[in-house]
């Protein structure tokens, strides 16, 4: 099956997005300012990308082995309700979600940007790592995005499984996803 029509396939079959947090939704910095404030920033179409997503149907969880408020913070604007914060082992949160919606991994788009996206990666039905990912992580996906993470390589995910379902153009004509809608994050 030529890579494409497979890429084709997997997105199609996909009804959660399951991502890394630092290196995929940010560009993986971390700033403090001079009195120890964390600073993370997160781009705007990733946002819009993932209201399609959940106005689509797709369930969507966040994975990442630290805690910070600005990520629960942007999780609760996007009106993400899995958000998995501080876990040592995302194996173990991977299963229980796999249980909770009653999902298979092929059911599942995992996206990563490092070692520790791994075991994941290697399990999602379709894996992704954004294009500044860690080489050993890029060599394993099934999708590598144009975009940087934390510059948009979310939504390139998103595109990509929207388009393969036959959803894209009904979701951006729905109220809630572009500018101008009093939901638009």
């Amino acid at each position: 099956m030529p890579i494409i029509a497979e890429l084709t396939e997997k997105a199609k079959q996909t009804r959660m997005i399951m991502m890394d947090v630092d290196g995929v939704l940010t560009d993986g910095r971390i700033l403090y300012s001079s009195d120890g404030v964390e600073i993370e920033a997160f781009h705007i179409r990733d946002g819009v990308g993932l209201r399609a997503a959940h106005r689509a149907g797709l369930l969507i969880a966040l994975l990442t082995g630290r805690v910070s408020s600005a990520v629960a913070r942007r999780a609760k604007e996007l009106g993400i309700s899995e958000i998995h914060q501080g876990i040592p082992d995302k194996v173990e949160t991977y299963e229980s979600l796999l249980r909770r919606y009653g999902l298979s991994d092929e059911a599942v788009a995992y996206v990563g940007d490092d070692l520790n996206d791994l075991p994941l990666l290697a399990r999602a039905g379709l894996s992704a790592a954004p294009a500044d990912a860690a080489d050993e992580v890029k060599a394993r996906v099934t999708y590598v995005t144009a975009r940087g993470g934390g510059r948009g390589a979310v939504r390139e995910v998103i595109e990509l499984i929207l388009k393969a379902q036959g959803k894209w153009e009904e979701v951006i004509e729905s109220r809630g996803v572009l500018p101008g809608d009093e939901a638009f994050p």
